[in-house]
Protein backbone atom coordinates (compact mmCIF):
# COMPACT_ATOMS: atom_id res chain seq x y z
CA UNK A 1 0.00 0.00 0.00
CA UNK A 2 1.28 3.48 -1.13
CA UNK A 3 1.60 6.38 1.26
CA UNK A 4 -1.70 8.66 0.72
CA UNK A 5 -1.64 11.28 -2.17
CA UNK A 6 -2.19 15.17 -0.86
CA UNK A 7 -5.88 14.96 -2.10
CA UNK A 8 -6.45 11.49 0.09
CA UNK A 9 -4.14 13.20 3.53
CA UNK A 10 -7.09 16.23 2.82
CA UNK A 11 -9.80 14.31 2.57
CA UNK A 12 -8.33 12.53 5.00
CA UNK A 13 -8.37 15.01 7.77
CA UNK A 14 -11.82 15.94 6.71
CA UNK A 15 -13.26 12.77 7.59
CA UNK A 16 -11.57 12.48 10.89
CA UNK A 17 -12.54 15.48 12.21
CA UNK A 18 -15.77 14.86 10.89
CA UNK A 19 -15.91 11.62 12.86
CA UNK A 20 -14.24 12.82 15.96
CA UNK A 21 -17.30 15.78 16.18
CA UNK A 22 -19.71 13.10 15.93
CA UNK A 23 -18.25 11.43 18.74
CA UNK A 24 -17.59 14.67 20.81
CA UNK A 25 -21.64 14.98 20.35
CA UNK A 26 -22.57 11.62 20.49
CA UNK A 27 -21.18 11.86 23.92
CA UNK A 28 -22.97 15.30 25.15
CA UNK A 29 -19.12 17.03 24.67
CA UNK A 30 -18.13 19.65 22.29
CA UNK A 31 -15.95 18.57 19.09
CA UNK A 32 -13.75 21.67 19.68
CA UNK A 33 -12.76 20.14 22.86
CA UNK A 34 -10.69 17.55 21.11
CA UNK A 35 -7.59 18.46 18.72
CA UNK A 36 -5.77 16.17 16.81
CA UNK A 37 -2.05 15.68 17.01
CA UNK A 38 -0.76 14.38 13.62
CA UNK A 39 1.77 11.34 14.27
CA UNK A 40 4.62 11.64 11.32
CA UNK A 41 6.67 9.56 12.27
CA UNK A 42 8.40 8.08 8.86
CA UNK A 43 5.96 10.71 6.95
CA UNK A 44 7.80 12.91 4.06
CA UNK A 45 8.49 17.11 4.55
CA UNK A 46 5.94 17.28 1.63
CA UNK A 47 3.38 15.17 3.28
CA UNK A 48 3.37 17.19 6.63
CA UNK A 49 3.11 20.53 4.18
CA UNK A 50 -0.06 18.90 2.73
CA UNK A 51 -1.59 18.72 6.08
CA UNK A 52 -0.37 22.14 7.21
CA UNK A 53 -2.49 23.24 3.77
CA UNK A 54 -5.18 21.34 5.23
CA UNK A 55 -4.70 23.15 8.20
CA UNK A 56 -3.54 20.51 10.62
CA UNK A 57 -0.78 22.41 12.37
CA UNK A 58 0.21 20.14 15.50
CA UNK A 59 2.39 17.06 14.72
CA UNK A 60 3.37 14.20 16.78
CA UNK A 61 7.10 12.76 16.39
CA UNK A 62 8.14 9.97 18.16
CA UNK A 63 12.25 9.76 17.01
CA UNK A 64 14.22 12.86 17.79
CA UNK A 65 16.45 13.15 14.92
CA UNK A 66 14.12 12.65 12.73
CA UNK A 67 12.11 15.06 14.16
CA UNK A 68 14.67 17.70 14.06
CA UNK A 69 15.99 17.22 10.01
CA UNK A 70 12.18 18.09 9.93
CA UNK A 71 12.02 20.86 12.22
CA UNK A 72 15.01 22.25 9.97
CA UNK A 73 13.61 21.54 6.71
CA UNK A 74 9.89 23.10 7.44
CA UNK A 75 11.30 26.12 9.49
CA UNK A 76 7.63 27.13 10.62
CA UNK A 77 6.47 28.69 13.44
CA UNK A 78 2.87 27.50 13.04
CA UNK A 79 3.68 24.05 14.11
CA UNK A 80 3.34 22.84 17.11
CA UNK A 81 5.59 19.65 17.46
CA UNK A 82 4.59 17.22 20.24
CA UNK A 83 7.41 14.71 21.38
CA UNK A 84 5.57 11.54 21.82
CA UNK A 85 8.31 8.72 21.86
CA UNK A 86 10.08 6.90 24.32
CA UNK A 87 12.83 9.36 26.32
CA UNK A 88 16.17 9.15 27.34
CA UNK A 89 18.66 10.58 29.35
CA UNK A 90 20.68 11.49 26.35
CA UNK A 91 18.17 12.81 24.51
CA UNK A 92 16.17 15.30 26.72
CA UNK A 93 18.50 18.44 25.90
CA UNK A 94 17.22 18.33 22.38
CA UNK A 95 13.58 17.77 23.29
CA UNK A 96 13.47 20.41 25.75
CA UNK A 97 14.50 22.68 23.41
CA UNK A 98 12.98 22.13 20.47
CA UNK A 99 9.63 20.86 21.04
CA UNK A 100 6.25 22.43 22.99
CA UNK A 101 4.99 19.47 23.90
CA UNK A 102 5.71 16.28 25.73
CA UNK A 103 3.75 13.57 26.13
CA UNK A 104 5.56 10.37 27.60
CA UNK A 105 7.25 11.57 30.92
CA UNK A 106 7.39 8.57 33.43
CA UNK A 107 9.73 9.42 36.28
CA UNK A 108 10.97 12.06 38.02
CA UNK A 109 14.63 11.75 36.44
CA UNK A 110 13.51 12.62 32.87
CA UNK A 111 11.10 15.68 34.48
CA UNK A 112 14.22 17.05 36.46
CA UNK A 113 16.15 17.06 33.60
CA UNK A 114 13.81 18.06 30.44
CA UNK A 115 13.30 21.37 33.26
CA UNK A 116 16.72 22.05 33.99
CA UNK A 117 17.74 22.20 30.29
CA UNK A 118 14.42 24.16 28.90
CA UNK A 119 15.52 27.47 27.63
CA UNK A 120 13.95 30.12 29.87
CA UNK A 121 13.03 32.29 26.60
CA UNK A 122 10.96 29.22 25.28
CA UNK A 123 8.48 29.10 28.28
CA UNK A 124 7.41 26.07 30.26
CA UNK A 125 7.02 22.90 28.45
CA UNK A 126 4.20 21.48 28.30
CA UNK A 127 4.26 17.60 29.81
CA UNK A 128 1.73 15.03 30.04
CA UNK A 129 2.57 11.79 32.12
CA UNK A 130 2.47 8.37 30.54
CA UNK A 131 0.76 5.84 32.59
CA UNK A 132 1.12 2.33 32.31
CA UNK A 133 -2.01 0.92 32.70
CA UNK A 134 -1.85 -2.47 32.34
CA UNK A 135 1.68 -4.76 32.86
CA UNK A 136 3.21 -5.48 29.51
CA UNK A 137 6.56 -6.41 28.48
CA UNK A 138 8.87 -3.66 27.67
CA UNK A 139 5.85 -0.95 28.07
CA UNK A 140 6.91 2.38 28.99
CA UNK A 141 5.00 4.64 31.79
CA UNK A 142 4.75 4.96 35.31
CA UNK A 143 2.35 2.82 36.97
CA UNK A 144 -1.30 4.02 38.29
CA UNK A 145 0.17 3.82 41.90
CA UNK A 146 3.12 6.43 41.42
CA UNK A 147 0.90 8.66 39.06
CA UNK A 148 0.64 11.13 42.23
CA UNK A 149 3.78 11.48 43.88
CA UNK A 150 5.39 11.68 40.12
CA UNK A 151 2.56 14.70 39.23
CA UNK A 152 4.04 16.63 42.47
CA UNK A 153 7.25 16.18 41.71
CA UNK A 154 6.46 17.51 38.10
CA UNK A 155 4.23 20.57 39.62
CA UNK A 156 7.22 21.36 42.08
CA UNK A 157 10.01 22.00 38.74
CA UNK A 158 9.85 25.53 37.52
CA UNK A 159 10.24 25.15 33.69
CA UNK A 160 7.90 22.01 33.40
CA UNK A 161 4.23 22.43 33.11
CA UNK A 162 2.01 19.67 34.15
CA UNK A 163 -1.01 19.34 31.70
CA UNK A 164 -2.76 15.88 31.91
CA UNK A 165 -1.72 11.72 31.40
CA UNK A 166 -1.55 9.97 28.05
CA UNK A 167 -1.43 6.12 27.50
CA UNK A 168 -0.79 3.49 24.76
CA UNK A 169 -3.49 0.93 25.83
CA UNK A 170 -3.00 -2.66 24.51
CA UNK A 171 -4.72 -2.98 21.14
CA UNK A 172 -7.76 -3.97 21.40
CA UNK A 173 -11.05 -4.67 18.57
CA UNK A 174 -13.65 -4.24 20.96
CA UNK A 175 -15.27 -1.23 21.52
CA UNK A 176 -16.19 -2.32 25.28
CA UNK A 177 -12.64 -3.27 25.87
CA UNK A 178 -11.23 0.18 24.51
CA UNK A 179 -13.23 2.10 26.27
CA UNK A 180 -12.56 0.20 29.50
CA UNK A 181 -8.76 1.63 29.22
CA UNK A 182 -9.40 5.00 28.52
CA UNK A 183 -11.98 5.16 31.33
CA UNK A 184 -9.43 3.85 33.80
CA UNK A 185 -7.11 7.42 32.38
CA UNK A 186 -9.67 9.57 33.01
CA UNK A 187 -10.32 7.99 36.44
CA UNK A 188 -7.17 8.53 37.29
CA UNK A 189 -7.11 12.13 36.16
CA UNK A 190 -9.89 12.89 37.87
CA UNK A 191 -8.01 11.68 41.42
CA UNK A 192 -5.56 14.07 40.72
CA UNK A 193 -8.07 17.07 40.35
CA UNK A 194 -9.47 15.94 43.38
CA UNK A 195 -6.07 16.21 45.34
CA UNK A 196 -5.96 19.58 43.67
CA UNK A 197 -3.55 18.93 40.10
CA UNK A 198 -4.66 21.53 37.44
CA UNK A 199 -5.11 19.37 34.22
CA UNK A 200 -6.70 20.05 31.40
CA UNK A 201 -5.59 17.17 28.85
CA UNK A 202 -6.05 13.68 27.90
CA UNK A 203 -3.43 12.63 25.46
CA UNK A 204 -5.31 8.99 24.37
CA UNK A 205 -6.72 7.13 21.34
CA UNK A 206 -5.08 6.26 17.47
CA UNK A 207 -6.20 5.32 13.90
CA UNK A 208 -7.83 2.02 15.61
CA UNK A 209 -9.67 3.55 18.62
CA UNK A 210 -9.99 7.08 18.86
CA UNK A 211 -13.62 6.94 18.80
CA UNK A 212 -13.71 5.20 22.12
CA UNK A 213 -11.14 7.72 23.17
CA UNK A 214 -13.27 10.63 22.63
CA UNK A 215 -16.63 9.26 23.86
CA UNK A 216 -13.89 8.37 27.37
CA UNK A 217 -13.33 12.60 27.45
CA UNK A 218 -9.94 12.30 25.11
CA UNK A 219 -8.74 15.98 24.54
CA UNK A 220 -6.33 14.88 22.58
CA UNK A 221 -5.95 11.79 19.72
CA UNK A 222 -2.77 10.97 18.11
CA UNK A 223 -3.38 9.78 14.81
CA UNK A 224 -1.07 8.85 11.82
CA UNK A 225 -2.42 6.13 9.59
CA UNK A 226 -5.69 7.15 9.22
CA UNK A 227 -4.36 10.52 8.00
CA UNK A 228 -0.77 9.30 6.22
CA UNK A 229 -1.58 6.28 5.07
CA UNK A 230 1.24 3.69 5.89
CA UNK A 231 4.76 4.14 6.85
CA UNK A 232 7.53 5.06 4.43
CA UNK A 233 9.86 2.05 4.33
CA UNK A 234 13.00 4.01 5.62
Amino acid sequence: MLPKSPSDIDTSLHFLRERIGQAAREAGRRPGDVRIIAVSKQQSVMAITTALKAGQCEFGENLLHEALDKMDALDDESITWHFIGALQSNKTRKIAERFQWVHTVDRVKIARRLSAQRPGQAGPLDVCIEVRLVEEPGKAGAPPAAVEDLAAEIAGLERLRLRGLMCLPPRETDSGRQRAHFRRLREIRDSLLAAGHTLDTLSMGMSDDYVAAVQEGATMVRIGTAIFGPRQER
